[in-house]
């Protein structure tokens, strides 16, 4: 019981929190249930989570609040439940730092595949054929072997989704890759319009100016490509 995969649902929903600690438990995972923000802290507090499906719309701290908040300490993968699907609801989601974002109601058997999709992408890395050398670009580097992002000695904290796809850009340094390409990799989870939120997201953590980057550039007509240094 205890190697099984560890979530914590959050939501303020007794009847939807309770019926995905059942759907869940069912499907392999060990699953504890919490009303709101403050519970979740409690919690985070006491016990170790591979992932949190959070509910945006909730009485007092809203779902988006405490993953911006998590966010500056924690790398535990999140995934947003709300009805509020339209594409600016999401985006504003994935800015919050969480890793996908699914609206309701949704099919239990998605909210499954997603959870597995992106806790297989926690787990499958480091990849075969990145080689044990960090990558260089400019004052960074980036462990391969640890998915971890550093400004000298100082390491930058990257969500789960920044550092798959962080990694999928060190891994084919100097190779356009498109949108496509991002998305069939696995290193982005959703759509086009999710990858480039993703590409700024990743810039504001790398470039002096996102606007005109050194590293994480455009290249018109095909995508986008890391610079790394020779």
């Amino acid at each position: 019981m205890d190697d099984l995969p560890h979530i914590l649902v959050v939501d303020d929903d007794s009847r939807l929190r309770s019926l995905l600690h059942q759907y869940l438990s069912q499907n392999g995972f060990r699953v504890t249930g919490v009303a709101d923000a403050n519970e979740a802290r409690q919690r985070l507090l006491a016990l170790t989570f591979d992932l949190i499906v959070l509910d945006v719309m909730m009485p007092g701290e809203t779902g988006l609040e405490l993953t911006a908040d998590l966010r500056r300490t924690e790398r535990v993968p999140i995934l947003l439940l709300t009805a509020m699907g339209e594409p600016e609801d999401r985006i504003a989601g994935l800015e919050s730092g969480a890793d996908d974002y699914l609206p309701k109601p949704f099919e239990p058997r998605e909210l499954l595949l997603r959870i597995r999709t992106i806790l297989r992408r926690v787990a499958e890395a480091p990849g075969p054929g990145g080689g044990d050398d960090p990558v260089r670009f400019g004052e960074f580097h980036f462990d391969l072997r640890q998915d971890q992002l550093y400004r000298g000695p100082l390491r930058i904290r990257l969500t789960d989704a920044e550092t798959g796809l962080l990694r999928a850009f060190v891994e084919r340094a100097g190779t356009p890759l498109s949108r496509e390409d991002l998305l069939e990799c696995n290193a982005v989870n959703g759509n086009v319009r999710t990858v480039d939120v993703q590409i700024t997201r990743l810039r504001r953590k790398l470039e002096q100016d996102p606007k005109f980057p050194r590293y994480l550039q455009t290249v018109r007509g095909l995508g986008y490509v890391l610079k790394a240094d020779a």
